[in-house]
This record gives structure tokens, sequence and C-alpha cells, in this order.
């Protein structure tokens, strides 16, 4: 995160983010004294700004952006990366809004995993799904080469050491066509390394579920903006 304190932003980022200016164009706006705010002249780029800040270029108030809280179902073999130059197939191309907005996925799914990803351009709810420590449960529903022993499904939900990390899941549901799992925070493709230690291989890995947000009828591939109260279901920690 930007911010310079708890709440602000700094003056580049805010007229960046406006639209206005790049942010070195837009210290140079700041340095030549054309930016105010409140009112005020300010020549400090660095300046911390608040949200009910009124911040102008030549006396013209800069409208500040359009936050865009986006669901796709991701299918297997698109990327999940705003830049990786080994990918042919990136994720967020599926997105198409009527303007130029940079979003960033919130956490990621392997390029072979489907379901669930979540986009914005609203750092603060990027960070929020993404903290370690943020407590947010995500579901999976998976498939196996071969079955899961009861055993091995107590090994996974206790957890195991792999490559130095401790691997493990909250719960994992044997289902009629096959697994329910739930993770906490969520490592470098868990599930596969869990369901390898375990003697099996991952078929379909799908997640379904973001806190208490669900994927629902979305057909692979496509996408859709959430309402308020489903942004608010994604943090919420279940």
């Amino acid at each position: 995160m930007e911010n310079s304190a708890a709440g602000t932003v700094r003056l580049v980022k805010r007229i960046s983010e406006a639209g206005a200016a790049s942010r070195r164009a837009a210290a140079d706006l700041v340095l030549a004294g054309r930016i105010t705010v409140n009112g005020t002249v300010v020549r400090e780029p660095g300046f911390p700004t608040r949200p009910e800040d009124r911040v102008s270029l030549d006396g013209k108030e800069l409208a500040p952006p359009r936050k865009y809280y986006i669901m796709l179902n991701k299918p297997p073999g698109w990327t999940c990366s705003n830049a990786d130059p080994h990918a042919d197939r990136l994720a967020v191309d599926l997105i198409r809004l009527a303007e130029p907005v940079r979003l960033f996925s919130a956490g990621r799914l392997d390029r072979d995993s489907e379901g669930l990803i979540l986009f914005s351009n609203d750092g603060d709810f990027v960070q929020r799904l993404t903290h370690p420590g943020g407590g947010i449960r995500k579901r999976y529903f998976v498939t196996t080469a071969k079955p899961l022993s009861p055993a091995a499904i107590d090994r996974l939900t206790t957890g195991i050491r792999d490559d130095g990390e401790m691997l493990r899941a909250i719960a994992i549901e044997k289902q009629s066509a096959g697994y329910l799992f739930t993770l906490g925070e969520g490592k470098k493709r868990e599930i596969r390394r869990m369901v390898a230690a375990a003697g099996s291989r991952v078929k379909i890995l799908r997640r379904i579920a973001i806190g208490a947000l669900e994927l629902g009828p979305l057909p692979p591939g496509k996408w859709r903006e959430l309402s308020p109260a489903e942004c608010d279901a994604a943090l919420r920690m279940e």
C-alpha cells in the first residue's frame, strides 16, 4: 500500500487514479502549482490526502476513480497474473470494461485450476482478501485420480510438512463426485501438494467460495460485478 498514513493517499497517486496524468506527470503538475487541495495550492507531490479532500487541477475538481469489484469464473489454462511473459492467456484479459482500468487479482488460482477469482482496482479490498492473517476461508471442489482414504484425510486436516512448509486443510468433506476442501491461509499449489502427499493426483480443482461469497451459476470464462453486500460476504470470516 502506498498510503502516507492511515486512511490517506499521496497526492500524486490521487491525481493519477483520477486519470488526470501519470504519476511522474502528476508530480510536475504539483510542482508547477496547478494543483489545489481544498482550495489551497499544494506543491508537495507526497502530500497526504484524505478521501473527503477536494483535489483540483487548474480549478477543476478531479473526480475520484470508480472502484470495480469483479467476480470471474476462471477456466483452466488461464494465468492469474497481470504481466507474465511466459503466459499466453491472462485471466484479467477475460474482463472487458468500458474504460481502461488496471485490475488486480485478489490472490491466485494456478493455471490448471478453475473457478472463483476476484479482481479489483481497490487496493484495500485486495489486501484484506489476501492478507495471510485475514482468516478468510476458501472452499474448493476437488476430484482425484485415486480416492483419499480416511487416514489420508485425517493426515491432511491435522497437517503435513512439505518443502519446509506446514500444509493443512481446515476441513475435507467427502462428496458423491469428489471432495470439498476448506482452506484458511492458502499456500502455493497447496491442495495439489497435499493430494500428492496422500498418494494421489488432482484431476479437477475448482474454487467455489471465498468467505460467504459463492461462485453460483456464473459460466466459465464469464464475469460480473459484485454488489456491496457481496463484497462484504467475500470478506466475511466463515
